[in-house]
């Protein structure tokens, strides 16, 4: 295979055509460009129809094309006017012996066809014509009805190097409204990346409706005011604050992930990060040595010191909900379900009568095995009902669930022992690819959190560490980005955070990159011009390559910057 930072021979210029992610391989193809007008047709071959409506409701609006239906056939002859019938136009179909993801575009002198593994491998291939049509491709509408649509001559062979390529959203410390969420998804599909982890419940609050215990959105999605900036901030805004995502809007965003070949995975907490919870169900915490009815849904950032019971009824109580949740997320949508398990203080355990009891009958020796019970106990439950538990790398604590799969976030070394004991790992350590870390020095980054994490910083990190066997780097399932919004208040800084960022990891996660000190980010800033005029177009409110424009600034107000290179533990 080409190698993606290099282009195979041919009159192609990469960094005119900025695709990105770079596939596999790039190719001048033996004749076109290929011509679009108003009589293009669109042919979809079995199992393609659902990639057919995507491109007719995107690429429709931007060119004012209809892209009619074709014969189904995908042969025959044309003139290349992009107004003839049989087989001309966009042709798109299926080929088992691709992989899964992987496609096939070749623009010629009679059709653009674009041929997948699966419909999803058709799809990736749908984002790469997007793109080979120009910025405006991206736009709601024509700028300029009745232009000229070409698809420049190319040959493009490509699939990913991981089958996971995430993104974590963290909506319960500041809200995303739903359409924010789509159009979200929209942007990983973009990127072609195929998982959204949906971080829905935590301290600050509660965001999904659970119709059997309705105080968990009555009373936990809302909290009376929110810290402005780091926690260590002086500064409040005093509005009450609050959202959820009733059972159907949770419905519409999975049935819209799934359109889109997106996988979601969604996280409910648990024991930590469990004070919404508590709030709305006071019996749920540890009664026994806090009032918990004096509880409220967390206005500050940080691991708040109230977690979970360990009580059967804990146990029954999340059972009702993750039966609610089961049936919002389907199996061939989302067969991993988050359980969190991440900064869970065992204080008020050691303090707890109940909680040393528990530890006692139930043979666990101290805390750490008791947070290990609650996490057992779910891997169990899912599994049953034929999904995987994932957590946060602390599950390893106390002992692995045996089916349950990690993900690596304080650095490489869970990720490492879980792959080296054989289960499965997700590798998204802070230090490389946090996207709320600040990414420049200056003085007029918005709240500055964490290292700093460049653009250059996020194409060079790469998901399996060295020195990892060969049999433990096959459980590396993929990588993802993650996005903590505690100095997030709204979609305009989640954009700013993660864009253009998330350009640079997308790559890694899918294209077959050099080693990280051998990747050319010459050539990748180069492709990144013309993919700035795409986010420009879909109206990303991304942080300028220059520094950020005033009205992104934050100044006055209190971040927590991190000097020095991050450490790579």
């Amino acid at each position: 295979m080409t190698p993606a930072n290099s282009v195979s021979p041919g009159a192609v210029d990469p960094a005119a055509l900025g695709l990105i992610p770079a596939p596999r391989t790039l190719t001048a193809a033996a004749a076109g460009p290929y011509p679009l007008g108003y009589a293009t047709p669109l042919t979809a071959g079995p199992g393609t129809e659902g990639v057919a409506r995507w491109l007719r409701s995107t690429l429709g609006p931007a060119t004012g094309l209809p892209l009619p239906a074709g014969d189904g056939t995908g042969t025959g002859a044309g003139d290349g006017s992009g107004t003839g019938s049989n087989g001309q136009g966009i042709v798109l179909a299926l080929d088992e012996s691709l992989a899964p993801e992987g496609y096939r575009l070749e623009v010629g002198a009679t059709a653009v066809r674009i041929t997948g593994g699966t419909a999803a491998g058709v799809f990736r291939g749908a984002q790469t014509l997007r793109q080979l049509l120009g910025p405006d491709a991206f736009r709601r509408a024509p700028l300029a009805p009745g232009r000229t649509w070409e698809v420049p001559p190319v040959v493009v062979e490509d699939e990913p190097r991981f089958g996971w390529r995430g993104m974590m959203l963290d909506v319960s410390r500041h809200f995303l409204p739903k359409e924010d969420v789509l159009r979200y998804l929209d942007l990983l599909a973009a990127h072609k990346l195929n998982v959204f982890h949906f971080h829905l419940t935590d301290d600050q609050g509660w965001r999904i409706e659970i119709k059997r215990y309705p105080r968990l959105t009555e009373v936990g999605s809302w909290r009376s005011r929110t810290k402005y900036g780091h926690r260590a901030s002086e500064l409040w805004d005093e509005t009450p604050y609050g959202g959820f995502y009733t059972q159907d809007d949770i419905r519409e965003i999975v049935a819209y992930a799934a359109e889109r070949h997106i996988r979601v995975v969604p996280e409910i907490d648990i024991p930590g990060h469990s004070q919404a919870t508590i709030t709305a169900y006071p019996e749920l915490g540890n009664t026994d040595v806090v009032d918990t009815t004096t509880l409220s849904v967390w206005d500050n950032w940080g691991v708040s010191p109230n977690v979970l019971a360990p009580t059967e009824d804990t146990l029954r109580f999340f059972e009702g909900v993750l039966e609610e949740v089961l049936e919002l997320f389907p199996a061939e949508t989302s067969p991993f379900v988050h359980m969190g398990g991440d900064e869970c203080p065992k204080d008020q355990w050691k303090e707890s009568p109940l909680a040393q009891a528990r530890i006692a009958e139930l043979g666990v020796g101290d805390e750490d095995g008791l947070q290990s019970w609650f996490i057992r106990h779910f891997d169990a439950w899912l599994t049953e009902r034929g999904r995987r538990l994932i957590g946060w790398d602390e599950i390893l604590e106390g002992g692995l669930a045996e089916g349950a799969a990690v993900s690596s976030w304080r650095g490489y070394a869970g990720g490492v022992a879980a792959a080296e004991a054989g289960h499965d790992v997700v590798m998204c350590p802070e230090q490389q690819v946090y996207l709320d870390h600040r990414q420049d020095g200056g003085p007029d980054e918005p709240m500055p959190i964490g290292y700093v994490r460049t653009l250059e910083d996020v194409y060079r990190f790469e998901p399996v560490p060295p020195g990892l066997s060969e049999r433990a780097a096959r459980h590396i399932l993929g990588t993802q980005a993650n996005v903590w919004t505690e100095v997030m208040q709204n979609r305009a800084r989640v954009d700013y955070q993660v864009f253009p960022r998330l350009a640079a990891f997308a790559e890694v996660a899918w294209s077959a990159l050099p080693a990280p000190d051998d990747r050319d980010f010459a050539a990748f800033e180069a492709r990144m011009t013309p993919h700035y005029a795409r986010l420009d177009a879909l109206g990303v409110d991304y942080r300028p390559p220059g520094g950020p424009y005033p009205r992104q600034q934050r100044p006055g107000v209190l971040g927590f910057p991190r000097e020095g290179a991050p450490p790579v533990v």
